[in-house]
């Protein structure tokens, strides 16, 4: 018997998230660990008259890639995922480690010239507009947590499975505020840092995309960033955790960065290429349901009273009306979180917008 929460969360991705129609073509990426809830999707598309395509992600094939690819092979631009990347309408991304460490021990400038490499697939997936990335409940997520598979589960599946029409409509009131903004100010014990939104787009992130969701987001202009900020969770990038990250901004550059853990691999990360120095992202979590941090960003990040910020690259959708030259470009894309639920406030233009992970508005 399937747990009815998975078909509940199936339901969500493909008519919510993906949006399935008669007749597309619909992705369904996922891992092997991740069977139960792919298969629901599966059954789901077919009984829309639409056309399944299924790729499977085994356990061992991602690290033994980055272990014995050669520069050429590295370097190798893979027509193929290309040509599905333009051939489909709508994709379906189902994560489900069973070893969250596997990548550890790679080396992360492999990992960094491959993301040059397929960054253009990418790209035209993000245009797409009609794609969803997931994440099943594995004992790996579990461990990472501290928790047992069952309590993961419920974790989980409390994250995800909402009105998710009904949450965007109660986000817009925020969404609208921060788009008309022109400056961002966040404070709190060790954090004093600003930056301008003026020009740039602010989306309201309703379960399209990520799956769980909950978060309002925009993007920085690129020069705009002063100041310093501390990262109160650790920002896991590539299979390595980096944690007690402090990081100084000097005319949107970082200047300075510090970490407790992994201090040489941050810095490896910042010089990935020219834009990875600068700040592409700023999001508000949104998601209340979520009150603990369990070593996942896409569950991490949309932690109601959160705010983060990302190294690297900006989201097309958020660049509005600001010059090109204020938009931010990197293979890079690294979030990092910073809790407000304990003394941190948010400004919008000076107004106070958000005290302790609450909205004042």
């Amino acid at each position: 018997m399937v747990d009815i929460r998975i078909k509940r969360l199936a339901k969500i991705l493909v008519e919510h998230s993906a949006r399935v129609k008669k007749g597309e073509t619909v992705a369904i990426n996922a891992s092997t660990e991740a069977i139960p809830l792919a298969l629901e999707c599966y059954k789901l598309v077919m009984k829309k008259d639409a056309f399944p395509k299924v790729n499977f992600n085994a356990p061992g094939f991602n690290y033994n890639y980055y272990k014995y690819a050669s520069f050429e092979q590295l370097n190798h631009y893979p027509k193929i995922a290309e040509f599905e990347a333009k051939n489909i309408d709508a994709e379906i991304n189902i994560g489900g480690s069973v070893n969250t460490k596997e990548m550890t021990n790679i080396d992360p400038q492999k990992v960094a010239i491959r993301r040059k490499i397929v960054r253009p697939i990418s790209e035209i997936v993000m245009k797409r507009n009609r794609w969803v990335i997931c994440q099943y409940p594995t004992n790996s997520l579990a461990q990472d947590a501290e928790l047992s598979l069952e309590e993961m589960e419920d974790f989980c599946y409390k994250a995800t499975n909402q009105d998710w029409e009904k949450k965007g409509k109660e986000q817009e009131k925020i969404r609208k505020i921060i788009d008309k903004g022109k400056t961002v100010r966040i404070e709190d014990d060790d954090t004093n840092i600003t930056f301008s939104i003026d020009g740039m787009k602010a989306i309201n992130s309703c379960g399209r995309h990520n799956m769980p969701d909950g978060e309002i987001f925009t993007a920085p202009l690129k020069f705009s960033t002063e100041g310093y900020i501390h990262f109160s969770f650790p920002a896991i990038y590539g299979g390595r955790e980096v944690s007690g990250i402090t990081l100084t901004f000097e005319r949107g550059k970082v200047v300075k960065a510090r970490a407790v853990k992994n201090e040489k691999y941050l810095k490896s990360m910042l010089n990935i290429d020219n834009g990875s120095k600068y700040v592409g992202e700023f999001g508000i979590g949104t998601n209340y349901g979520i009150k603990r941090f369990i070593k996942r960003i896409l569950f991490d990040e949309k932690i109601g009273g959160t705010i983060h910020l990302a190294l690297g690259s900006a989201y097309e959708e958020c660049l509005g009306t600001a010059k090109p030259q204020q938009h931010n470009k990197s293979a890079l894309h690294w979030d990092m979180i910073k809790d407000l639920r304990k003394g941190g406030a948010i400004y919008i233009d000076n107004k106070m917008v958000q005290m302790n992970g609450k909205f004042m508005i």
